[in-house]
């Protein structure tokens, strides 16, 4: 089971990250791990299982069919969120470990189960499968101060599960902005005006990456840039989405 993930210490870091124990948990160090999780620290994840239809939003209800009431009262451009997991403990210290430490070891498990889930996804409706995983862009100031952009190395794992080509020049972020992470929604939308470009043509059907759905702001100026520049559909993939 999940044992403090935020309180590793530096000497379990180390472990996690050796030759030996390569094919260990990293949240328990147990020697019986999947995809970097044992069963019971992979049954600990807290399942994105209620949510809302197009963006993806946690309900505290059982529903299929249900949009929350932002997508009702102005529905975004894309057509559907997938994202298997609620941004909260454990998940939210394993994307904040490889996110903002490098350390991908953390992510390694849940872009494996994001993967399987899209192909279960796929299998029983091929039709609404992307012909282009786009990932969210960053600009170059903040990758180079971060080192990578984890939205390419999700896609990038994304694009070998599922054969699905990805491209991450197809949008680009034209002005750096201040951390989305520190606004509120409507902020959020006011400091992504003007964000985005598309470069050349487009397929009908894309598959927009991120690591995290947090009040949708990105998606909404990414998937309307995309459907200017002439895509038909656009999904919104991520690790996780935020309660609210």
């Amino acid at each position: 089971m999940i044992k403090g993930l935020r309180f590793l210490s530096t000497l379990i870091e180390l472990k996690v990250n050796s030759e030996k124990t390569a094919g260990s948990c990293v949240a328990c160090l147990d020697h019986k791990a999947i995809n970097g999780l044992c069963q019971g620290c992979h049954e600990d994840l807290p399942v994105n299982r209620w949510h809302c239809q197009r963006c993806a939003l946690p309900l505290a209800f059982r529903s299929d069919t249900l949009s929350c009431g932002e997508c009702l009262s102005m529905p975004p451009p894309f057509s559907q969120t997938i994202a298997p997991w609620r941004y909260q403990y454990p998940v939210d210290g394993m994307i904040g470990r490889y996110k903002y430490n490098g350390q991908r070891q953390y992510a390694r498990p849940l872009m494996a189960g994001l993967a399987e889930h899209l192909s279960r996804h796929f299998q029983s409706s091929p039709e609404l499968k992307p012909e282009l995983i786009v990932p969210a862009p960053m600009h170059r100031k903040r990758r180079r101060q971060r080192g990578f952009n984890q939205a390419e190395d999700i896609a990038e794992q994304l694009s070998l599960a599922l054969n699905v080509p990805w491209s991450a020049t197809r949008i680009r972020r034209l002005r750096h902005a201040r951390p989305q992470r520190e606004l509120g929604r409507e902020a959020r939308l006011h400091n992504l005006r003007g964000m985005f470009e598309v470069y050349g043509a487009v397929p009908a059907r894309i598959a927009l990456v991120d690591d995290v759905v947090t009040t949708g702001a990105t998606a909404r100026m990414l998937a309307t840039a995309l459907m200017d520049a002439g895509a038909e559909d656009v999904q919104v993939w991520a690790l996780a989405r935020t309660p609210g």
